[in-house]
């Protein structure tokens, strides 16, 4: 019998053109985390290893296909996730999947490591009945840094740089102010904390760590599994000796700068002096020890490489504790994730029905007032609503079973041994957990608590137009235009759908999950350019059901069409029905490859400066420091601001001029920024895109932040608004917000600047050699500004 063929054919069965990266930010993020030497900085080039790539996870993708996804990619209409743009090629079977996804969870601290270390956004709950070790019951840790390593410090400048790097000294120090006094107290914490050579000690265990994402992985096991077992007055000895020096380029990370040595032992000593040591005396809770754990090795993946670790902290709001967690950002030095207390129905009745009386009530209530007390200050934690995500809601989570020998994370790179124990008492754990499931850091997709991982990919409904955007008249479309630009939409779905599908074959740590659930995400990006340049509608028009019928049919069918499709390839291929398969995930690094709106969010601002973080800063002189990214120098030298940060040590950021791309659309005065709207309309908009998209069936969330604006709300409307509004949406981080210069932070993603001085930073770029210069002379008419 023939294989069942779905497409329309719509992207022809020949290679077309690709689509030209937005200039400024779009070619910017696509040279710093999409294109390989080899690419040429053509995204066709990328389109082609990608599709091969994907193509040959499984033998009966045939030509045709693996044509059509091509052009998919190319043109931008299916543009998958920055993880397969980066990491896609003919190699990809051999590979492991973790480089490949998003979004993953883990339910203890070595697997939460190891899954950042690959790039992967890690949620985690901290809920009282999943955190069993005692890390107060860790070894005594010591570590070894050969004399012969590279990065050992011998001579003066390198002691000034390492005590820079853990933090002896003030941030900033030159050498020529390294005095006598600061230089002994550098030495006297080498000599205390990093030993040449292994001690000898009785019954001491020593493990050299290999020099890789595994290697560091497994020293934090080895840790984690006897903190579990009761190791408490046993020796582990750490050598880093192995581990390439600071600024070696790391073959898979596009050759950018290994962190070296010294950022690992950072984090274990820190682990072993902020964790362990005051659990021994102060009894500090497992929770909150697993939650410091996971800061202090996370912060070696902020600074490690261009990634940033991204970290989703949860806690059900049924834990006694759970007021201690939710004053953990507010009290400072825990930033490395996003807080959130999971709640549920019951949660919200008692908040909004004060007749409810009792213990749990008056709980309920006072988690409710702490939270958003500290929300209103800086916006966190938020609320998850875990009895309405998809794998409580169905049940089944609790059907996944447990397991004793650690095939929970195994995978042909990375076997969790000494851990397996923890691993089945922990699985046992979340079988009878009130919440069975967490989410993301993002929040857009929901996992097992125990671990899992989600394929996520972008659609780009605008980018399936087969005609330049320019020759379209907004909301008219001749009929046969449209009839094209659908059927690529369509078939960007079925594409996009199949593509991950085949994904979730790979060689994973979550095998036993990935099969049990074959779960993906594919989401839109750029909806209300779409909305707009194809049906004529603005953001107020949309809200307007009747209205915008013409846009919200066109929704659902391509929610329809993802599901059907994702349910038939999997029983074609002998995979699993997917647990889930919508979802809009934030979409940043696709979209600002296209100049596009971001996920589901509205435009933030009509012209700003986007700053990128950048590892490396200048020292004296104005050199700048062994390990710099080439790139921040190179962006310096053609006039872009660049700052180097305090708050991130050994970060600089770069500023890019930006205008998206709705400015050009012609859209005018309909053009409505986050700020213009207002938070009933945007709760409105999240509803409809869940009830339209997301679906009644296997679907995940809508990653959304709606920012609140405290000049024109104070905080008890603040709380009425969350307890009317949060209970009917999955989840929603709402995002209390004031003038930049009040917000308290060293630098905003995203620096909203007046027109003249967009005109004057653009004016001082010189960057004509690679295409990066803002093109101000165009997009000073599409924005409305005029730069004299």
């Amino acid at each position: 019998m023939a294989a069942r063929y779905p497409f329309e054919e719509a992207f022809g069965l020949r290679p077309t053109q690709a689509r030209a990266l937005d200039r400024g930010m779009g070619e910017a993020v696509g040279r710093r985390t999409v294109f390989r030497p080899s690419d040429h900085e053509s995204f066709g080039k990328v389109a082609d290893r990608v599709a091969a790539g994907n193509a040959g996870l499984l033998a009966s993708v045939d030509d045709r296909e693996t044509t059509q996804l091509r052009n998919a990619i190319a043109t931008g209409a299916l543009l998958t996730s920055g993880r397969h743009l980066q990491h896609g090629d003919k190699e990809q079977s051999g590979r492991n999947m973790e480089v490949f996804t998003n979004c993953a969870t883990a339910i203890c601290s070595f697997a939460k490591f190891y899954l950042l270390l690959n790039g992967s956004g890690v949620g985690r709950a901290y809920d009282d009945e999943l955190c069993i070790v005692d890390w107060a019951q860790a070894p005594d840790l010591y570590f070894v840094l050969g004399v012969d390593h590279p990065d050992y410090p011998r001579d003066r400048a390198a002691l000034l740089h390492f005590g820079l790097e853990m933090q002896i000294l003030p941030w900033g120090t030159m050498l020529d102010a390294f005095d006598a006094d600061m230089e002994e107290q550098v030495t006297r914490f080498l000599n205390r904390f990093v030993l040449a050579t292994a001690p000898e000690l009785p019954d001491a265990q020593t493990h050299i760590i290999d020099d890789s994402r595994d290697g560091w992985a497994k020293a934090v096991e080895m840790i984690e599994a006897m903190a579990f077992e009761g190791a408490q007055g046993r020796a582990l000895v750490l050598d880093f000796s192995r581990i390439r020096c600071a600024g070696s380029p790391i073959a898979g990370m596009q050759g950018r700068p290994a962190s070296g040595p010294i950022s690992l032992l950072r984090g274990l000593l820190n682990v072993r002096l902020n964790v362990i040591e005051p659990s021994r005396g102060s009894g500090m809770p497992q929770w909150e020890q697993a939650l410091r754990v996971d800061h202090y090795l996370s912060v070696e993946v902020q600074v490690g490489g261009a990634r940033r670790a991204a970290r989703m902290a949860t806690k059900s709001w049924r834990d006694m504790e759970v007021l201690r967690f939710i004053r953990a950002k507010e009290e400072g030095g825990l930033w490395t994730a996003n807080h959130s207390v999971m709640v549920d129905q019951e949660f919200w009745q008692f908040v909004n029905n004060q007749e409810q009386v009792g213990p749990l009530a008056e709980h309920a209530r006072a988690v409710f007032a702490e939270a958003t007390r500290c929300a209103w200050i800086n916006g966190e934690p938020g609320f998850i609503n875990g009895d309405r995500l998809e794998d409580n809601r169905t049940g089944s989570a609790r059907r996944k079973p447990v397991h004793t020998d650690g095939r929970d994370f195994r995978s042909s790179r990375y076997q969790a041994t000494q851990a397996a124990a923890l691993l089945a008492d922990l699985a046992d754990c979340a079988a009878r957990a009130h919440f069975p499931v967490t989410t993301n850091p993002c929040g857009e997709i929901t996992l097992h608590v125990t671990g899992g991982y989600c394929v996520i990919g972008d659609f780009a409904p605008l980018l399936a137009c087969p005609v330049p955007l320019a020759d379209v008249t907004p909301g008219h479309a001749p009929r046969e235009l449209a009839q094209e630009w659908d059927a690529r939409v369509r078939d960007s779905v079925r594409l996009g759908v199949r593509f991950l599908l085949r994904a979730n074959r790979m060689d994973a740590l979550y095998a036993q999950e990935v099969g049990r659930t074959n779960r993906i995400g594919i989401g839109p990006t750029g909806l209300h350019e779409w909305a707009w340049l194809r049906f004529g509608l603005g953001f107020k028009d949309i809200l307007d059901e009747d209205r915008a019928a013409p846009f919200w049919r066109a929704v659902r069918e391509l929610s329809v069409i993802a599901k059907a499709e994702a349910n038939a390839y999997a029983q074609e291929t002998g995979t699993a029905r997917p647990v889930t398969v919508t979802t809009v995930k934030p979409a940043g690094t696709t979209s600002k490859l296209f100049g596009l709106t971001e996920g589901a969010h509205l435009p933030a601002r009509r012209q700003y400066l986007r700053w990128v973080q950048f590892k490396g800063v200048r020292r004296e002189y104005g050199v700048w420091e062994n390990g710099t990214d080439p790139l921040l120098p190179t962006y310096e030298s053609k006039g872009y601001p660049v700052r180097s940060l305090r708050s991130f040590p050994g970060m600089s950021i770069v500023g890019f001029p930006t205008v998206p791309l709705i400015q050009r659309l012609g859209m005018g005065e309909r053009i409505l920024t986050a700020p213009e709207a207002t938070p009933e309309e945007q709760y409105c908009w999240l509803g409809l895109l869940e009830k339209y998209w997301i679906g009644a069936e296997q679907g995940n969330q809508v990653s959304y932040t709606l920012k609140i604006y405290t000049d024109r709300h104070d905080l008890e409307n603040f709380r009425a608004m969350v307890a009317r509004h949060q209970p009917g949406v999955r989840c929603c981080a709402v995002l209390p917000s004031r003038a930049d210069s009040d917000l308290g932070y060293e630098y905003l993603p995203e620096e909203e600047i007046s027109a003249g001085r967009f005109a004057a930073i653009t004016a001082g770029i010189q960057d004509d050699k690679v295409r990066e210069v803002v093109d101000w002379a165009h997009l000073q008419c599409a924005s409305g500004a005029c730069p004299i």
